[in-house]
C-alpha cells in the first residue's frame, strides 16, 4: 500500500489560503470552507477561517471531507528559490493542509498519497506534455528518490562533510588557506518529508498537471522503483549534465553509489574527445568544446518537453558563459559568502569531479585567499542566483599589473549533473528508446522492480 508523505510548501509569517469544499479542522472537529488566514502575532497563533477566529494550537490540520473533490489554494508561494527566475504564484493542492511553526515562522504543509504527489512532480520538474518514455522514467526516479529519503530516515544517516576522494586534484599548496566547504541535501528538513522546491523536487500541487499522459505515466508505473542490493536507489537528476554525468560523492556526502557513477551521455564515446578528465588540461578541453551527446540539442520541440515556461528563460545550458568585472566579482563574493578578497587576483581549480565540475575552487585576493566548495556553494558564490553549473574554466582580461579587470567563466551543463539528465532523457525518448532503456542508461547496475 502506498504511503502518505508531507511536503513543505510555504514558509512565511502570514499564510493566506482558501478551502474549496468542506475541510475538517481536527482540533475543533468542525468543518470549514472559504477564505482563511493564519499568522503569528506576539508569538501567539491566530487562525481565521470564513470570517471566524478559531482558537486552536499548532499544528492546525485540515482534512478534506471528499479528497477527490476538495482542494485548497495557497497564495504567495515562492518558486525557484534563489534562482534567476524566482517568483511568487498562487498554487492549488489536493490532500490535507497542516500549518506548523518553526523558528518564529509558519509552514504550510501538504499531506497526500505518494502517487498523487508524483503526478505533480513530473509535471512541475518538466512539461506535462513530454514524451511518454521520459514521463515514465521520471515517475520511477522521482518515486525512488522520495522513498529512498524516507528509508534513509529510518536507518543510519550518512556522515556529514569530510573530504571526498577525487579523480582530479591539484597538489596542495604550501601555504595554509582557510576552507569554506558546504553541501546541501534534504536532511535539513525537520517538520516534513520533503520541500516543494528544487532543493528536493519541484512540487506545485495540481496547478501544473496539464495532461492525461502525465497522469497515466504515474499510474502505469505505480509502485515501481529502482533498487540496488536490496535498497531503493537514491536516484538524482538535473536539467543537463553537459555530456558527462557526475558522481554522487562529489556533490553531496562522501558515499559512493555504484548506480550514480560517471556515464557518457551518448550511445558511444564522443569522437575526438577524452572523457577521462584526470587532468586540468583534459577538463578544459572538454568544457570549451561541444562534444556529441544526447543533451547537446537545439531541438525546440524536445526542449519544450523538458523546460517549463520559466525554464525556457535560460537559452543556453549545454555550453554557456558569463562575464564579471573586477568590481562585480568582489561584490558577489562579499554578498554571497561574506568574503572580502580585496582585489580578486585569480580563481583557480583545486579539485574537480568526474564530469569536470569544480568541487573546490581557490579564490586569491589582495587581502586574503580562501578555498570554497562543494559545487552548489561555488555556484552560489559566483552568481546573484545560481551559476548554471560548477563545470567551468576561467579566463581573465584587461589586466592592470596582476589584477584582472574582467573574469569570463565558460561552462558546461545546467545543475549538479548527477543521475538522469532530463534533456538527454528527452532526446532518448524522442529517438524511441523505452523508459526502461533510459533508466538503465543513466543508472548503471540498478534493477527495476515493483516495490508496492
Amino acid at each position: 500500500m502506498q504511503p502518505n508523505i508531507s511536503v513543505g510548501i510555504l514558509n512565511a509569517e502570514k499564510i493566506s489560503f482558501r478551502l474549496s469544499g468542506r475541510f475538517l479542522h481536527t482540533a475543533s472537529e468542525r468543518y470549514f470552507e472559504g477564505e482563511a488566514e493564519a499568522e503569528l502575532h506576539d508569538k501567539l497563533f491566530i487562525l481565521r477561517v470564513a470570517g471566524q477566529t478559531i482558537e486552536t494550537s499548532l499544528p492546525a490540520v485540515f482534512h478534506p471531507e471528499d479528497p477527490s473533490a476538495c482542494f485548497f489554494d495557497l497564495e504567495q508561494v515562492v518558486i525557484g528559490i534563489d534562482f534567476h527566475w524566482q517568483r511568487k504564484e498562487t498554487q492549488r493542492f489536493n490532500g490535507s493542509l497542516k500549518i506548523m511553526q518553526e523558528d518564529g515562522r509558519l509552514w504550510a504543509v501538504n499531506v497526500l498519497p505518494v502517487e498523487d504527489y508524483l503526478t505533480s512532480v513530473i509535471s512541475s520538474e518538466m512539461s506535462a506534455t513530454s514524451n511518454v518514455p521520459l514521463l515514465k522514467a521520471h515517475a520511477v526516479i522521482a518515486r525512488s528518490w522520495l522513498l529512498a529519503q524516507i528509508q534513509k530516515e529510518k536507518g543510519d544517516k550518512p556522515p556529514k562533510e569530510v573530504r571526498p576522494p577525487s579523480e582530479t586534484r591539484t597538489a596542495p599548496t604550501e601555504e595554509t588557506i582557510a576552507e569554506h566547504i558546504r553541501w546541501y541535501d534534504r536532511e535539513d528538513h525537520r517538520l516534513f518529508d520533503v520541500c516543494a522546491d528544487d532543493h528536493c523536487q519541484r512540487y506545485q500541487g495540481i496547478s501544473r498537471i496539464s495532461s492525461q499522459a502525465a497522469v497515466a505515466a504515474v499510474k502505469e508505473t505505480a509502485g515501481i522503483v529502482l533498487s540496488h542490493e536490496g535498497k531503493i536507489c537514491d536516484t538524482r537528476y538535473s536539467k543537463c549534465c553537459g555530456g558527462l554525468s557526475e558522481q554522487f560523492e562529489y556533490v553531496w556526502n562522501p558515499q559512493k553509489h555504484a548506480y550514480l557513477s560517471k556515464i557518457v551521455d551518448n550511445h558511444r564515446e564522443p569522437p575526438g574527445f577524452d572523457t577521462h578528465l584526470d587532468s586540468e588540461e583534459k577538463a578544459r578541453a572538454w568544457i570549451l568544446e561541444s562534444p556529441e551527446a544526447f543533451c547537446n540539442t537545439t531541438d525546440k520541440q524536445v526542449l519544450s518537453q523538458v523546460l517549463n515556461d520559466y525554464d525556457q528563460e535560460t537559452p543556453d545550458f549545454f555550453r554557456w558563459q558569463v562575464s564579471y568585472t573586477q568590481e562585480e566579482m568582489q561584490r558577489l563574493l562579499h554578498k554571497r559568502i561574506g568574503f572580502d578578497a580585496g582585489e580578486v587576483i585569480s580563481l583557480e581549480p583545486v579539485e574537480r569531479g568526474a564530469s569536470g565540475r569544480l568541487t573546490r575552487l581557490k579564490i586569491t585576493g589582495s587581502k586574503q585567499s580562501i578555498i570554497i566548495g562543494k559545487e552548489l556553494e561555488i555556484r552560489k558564490a559566483l552568481s546573484d542566483s545560481h551559476l548554471y553549473s560548477s563545470a567551468f574554466v576561467v579566463e581573465t582580461h584587461d589586466h592592470l599589473g596582476n589584477v584582472p579587470g574582467r573574469f569570463t567563466l565558460k561552462g558546461a551543463g545546467w545543475g549538479h549533473g548527477v543521475g538522469l539528465c532530463q534533456i538527454g532523457a528527452a532526446v532518448m525518448g524522442a529517438r524511441d528508446y523505452t523508459w526502461q532503456e533510459i533508466l538503465m542508461h543513466y543508472f548503471r547496475g540498478a534493477t527495476i522492480e515493483k516495490w508496492y
